[in-house]
């Protein structure tokens, strides 16, 4: 049955977008002050579209979210609906950008439409794209999953006519992180807004920012906010499935409130309470298994690419005694806007604790960033009692305002490690709001002299950034929602400082034949988690491996018996596992080069290899799906942009400033200008720091100039990376914005032989010189190259 949507806006929207945009029609003006702030309940009136003068336009197309979990162990399977429906008069291409957590393996998408079912498949970003955009230009519906982050992904449905229904439906697996005796589950709900800096450098998606000099895909990882006082159209239900293996102690979530069933002790199934919920903070749900220490496992699996395990190795009992080496500790706070509010004062509340736990020989130092970086003292000093007063009033003076230059706040606080002798331990305390978030984690990759950790100050904050940091840091990380207690986190903070469980953690594999193993460094242990790890191995063995490492200052060893069979079909899931790590583990090799737009060429195909063999979402593999039974009519679909809510707690003031609240509407003028129409001008040259240019198809063709060859720094770009290095004449696919005569005679002057034209579907099979394809790719018609599989 098709949804009713009710197209009204409450009083206090009404107020707001008078305040925010005084072009408004007389009738929905109102004389106010402020911005009102956005309310927690489901009794909020929808958001429409807004168009670009600020006026209602519509609803939004999408209805509904559904996640359903199946917890198993340490395992999780989750699928995740996203149901599109086209409340228009006319075709539509509906955009919308999600979080999915940052360690998750996205390997399956499908298309559903009416009884019509289309399954994903994994392609190179480019050539995805180009498939994407033929369909969508011919009119046939389509789907298409690009990765922007690791937490972040865009979904594009093309051509859903008026009234139809689309069902995308993705599937990821992930391991849950497990710390003395309590698994945590969480799923992220909304992309908050971030922090874009540099300086503006065209667009090439619909969000509210600009692409900039040092976010390239800025546009494309900052999606449009609702309204103040608003909501959006769609809301979202979770239902989870748990089977823990032992008695679970006890169940609950910790930000939403959930039904509960217990079938068994060892069961569970929860379900969201509120079917009418708002999709604006992290879900996150812990199980305590304390009465049963975690034990030591390995699970493995075997198939025809060769055998993968994964290593679960339970910490050891910590000793009492305890580190009274001096440290020194300089405390990192974001005053940002994106923290303005609760979040800042929850950053107080723990940082404070934090400051009271200093040993008296400790020396510490206090930075605050925001727009500018501000120091308390030239350099850390002991923690007297009247420096720690300083501290805590200069802590009190700070509130949240301002952009969110966390660069400079980095190498303030690491580059000193650079040149010490004695380790220094950098906290960060953040929401981690920011578009360059790959470029920080390189930067924390530079300093391996210090220790970092990081607290997650929120209730949507980025928890890629903060777990890389920490990660490459050698520290810890740890999440404070809004309602949390700041001083447990605090507490907590300062044992694993002051007494880590065990450091300096390595395998002694005693002849076993495994390879490929991740992480390659494994991370110190701060508190009660296990050392978790995934590989391959190259035939069956039997040994003793041993966990080795330094436990309070003395050698510590322990041994476990591991079998690995020559056959074992379960478990089919850990070559996944192993793949998504795998791929971390790459990327970590060039994050700056992947945030500039130009990552390094042997770790991108080194990533796109992986893949594809293993059907895995990547930065730069993509998900693709055509439905070529049914052609839809009416030419070109109008694009619209999904809004998605301001994370409970933010501010929008705070994150946009009163006179700039206007750049969190959908942009639809800006967004049809650079992408023609429809937004067919998305090119497969999308890294490159300029944004791309229009689609040719959507500029007339002057048929007395010649066509024009593209004066590209990088034409290798739109050529597949498997035909480059070929000798002779190699078989292609080329996927053309523009099919006339003219480009085709370009081709043929450049030796392309054609063998079979779907110029309705912009693309043509051919044979060319290899040494030929640079030319090729040179042509401004050619949007990608690649082989004929």
């Amino acid at each position: 049955m098709q949804r009713k949507f009710k197209t009204y806006i409450p009083l206090a929207a009404v107020a707001a977008a008078a305040y925010l945009f005084p072009g408004l029609p007389p009738s929905l003006r109102a004389d106010v002050r402020r911005p009102a702030k956005p309310a927690q309940t489901g009794s909020q009136g929808m958001l429409m579209s807004i168009n670009p003068k600020g006026e209602p336009a519509g609803p939004c197309p999408l209805e509904h979210t559904g996640v359903k979990a199946e917890i198993s162990g340490f395992l999780s399977r989750v699928t995740v609906t996203q149901e599109f429906r086209n409340p228009y008069q006319e075709k539509i291409e509906a955009v919308y950008t999600f979080p999915l957590p940052h360690d998750a393996a996205v390997d399956e998408m499908t298309m559903k439409i009416g009884d019509r079912t289309v399954r994903g498949k994994i392609k190179r970003r480019e050539e995805a794209r180009a498939i994407y955009d033929a369909a969508r230009d011919k009119g046939y519906a389509a789907a298409l999953l690009d990765q922007e982050r690791p937490n972040i992904f865009t979904q594009a449905v093309a051509n859903i006519r008026p009234g139809e229904k689309v069902t995308i439906t993705l599937k990821y697996v992930e391991t849950l992180k497990y710390e003395a005796g309590a698994y945590e589950f969480v799923f992220p709900m909304v992309v908050a807004p971030r922090y874009i800096p540099g300086k503006p450098a065209g667009r090439q998606g619909g969000g509210w920012a600009p692409d900039t000099t040092r976010v390239p895909d800025a546009s494309r990882i900052t999606p449009p906010v609702t309204l103040p006082g608003t909501r959006a159209g769609h809301d979202i239900s979770v239902e989870i499935t748990l089977d823990a293996g032992v008695p679970i102690n006890f169940l609950r979530s910790v930000t939403h409130d959930v039904d509960i069933e217990r079938p068994t002790p060892r069961t569970a199934r929860l379900r969201l309470k509120n079917k009418n919920e708002i999709p604006n903070r992290d879900l996150v749900l812990l199980y305590d298994v304390s009465g049963r220490k975690i034990e030591d496992a390995v699970l493995t699996h075997h198939d025809s690419r060769g055998g993968f395990f994964t290593m679960i190795l339970q910490p050891p009992a910590k000793t009492p005694a305890q580190d009274i080496t001096p440290k020194e500790l300089v405390f990192v706070l974001d005053t940002s806007g994106s923290m303005s509010g609760f979040p800042i004062e929850k950053a107080k509340e723990a940082m404070k604790h934090a400051l009271d736990g200093l040993n008296p020989r400790d020396t510490f130092n206090l930075i605050t960033f925001a727009g500018d970086t501000a120091i308390l003292f030239p350099q850390p000093v002991p923690a007297t009692p009247e420096n720690l007063r300083q501290a805590q009033q200069f802590l009190a003076s700070r509130s949240g305002r301002g952009g969110t230059e966390m660069m400079k706040a980095i190498r303030a606080s690491l580059d000193p490690s650079d040149k010490q002798d004695h380790l220094r331990v950098v906290c960060f305390m953040t929401d981690g709001e920011v578009g360059n978030d790959m470029q920080i984690i390189a930067e924390v990759q530079k300093h391996p002299n210090a220790r970092v950790f990081a607290f997650g100050i929120g209730s949507s904050v980025n928890r890629f950034l903060l777990s890389k940091m920490a990660e490459y840091g050698r520290g810890e990380v740890e999440f404070v929602g809004l309602e949390d207690d700041g001083s447990a986190a605090a507490k907590r903070f300062h044992e694993r400082v002051h007494s880590p469980l065990l450091t300096d953690i390595r395998i002694d594999w005693g002849g076993l034949p495994v390879s490929d193993v991740y992480p390659a460094r494994i991370p110190d242990l701060f508190s009660a988690r296990p050392v978790v790890l995934s590989g391959r191995y190259t035939r069956a063995g039997k040994r003793v491996i041993r966990l080795r490492g330094t436990m309070g200052g003395k050698e510590f060893t322990r041994e476990i018996a591991v079998t690995l069979p020559d056959s074992e079909p379960k478990h089919d899931v850990l070559a996944t596992l192993w793949a998504r790590r795998r791929v971390d583990d790459l990327m970590g090799q060039d994050w700056e080069g992947t945030q500039s737009g130009r990552p390094r060429s042997d770790m991108k195909e080194a990533v796109t290899k992986v893949g594809l063999e293993y059907n895995l979402m990547t930065q730069f593999t993509s998900f693709v799906a055509v439905e070529e039974t049914v052609v839809t009519d009416g030419g070109k679909p109008r694009r619209v942009e999904v809004p998605v809510e301001m994370p409970h707690g933010m501010s929008y003031e705070g994150v946009f400033g009163e006179n700039r609240l206007a750049q969190i509407q959908p942009l639809h003028a800006r967004a049809k200008m650079s992408y023609g129409a429809v937004g067919g001008g998305y090119r497969a040259s999308r890294a490159m720091p300029s944004p791309p240019p229009a689609s040719r198809s959507a500029q007339p063709l002057d048929e007395s100039k010649p066509v024009s060859l593209e004066k590209m720094e990088q034409p290798s770009r739109k050529v597949d990376p498997s035909l480059l290095g070929q000798s002779g004449k190699v078989r292609v696919q080329i996927w053309l914005d523009d099919t006339s005569a003219q480009v085709l005679a370009t081709l043929k002057a450049l030796g392309v032989e054609v063998s079979k034209s779907e110029l309705s579907e912009r693309f043509v099979l051919a044979t060319v010189e290899s040494s030929k394809l640079l030319d090729v790719a040179r042509v401004a018609a050619v949007r990608y190259i690649s082989p004929v599989r």
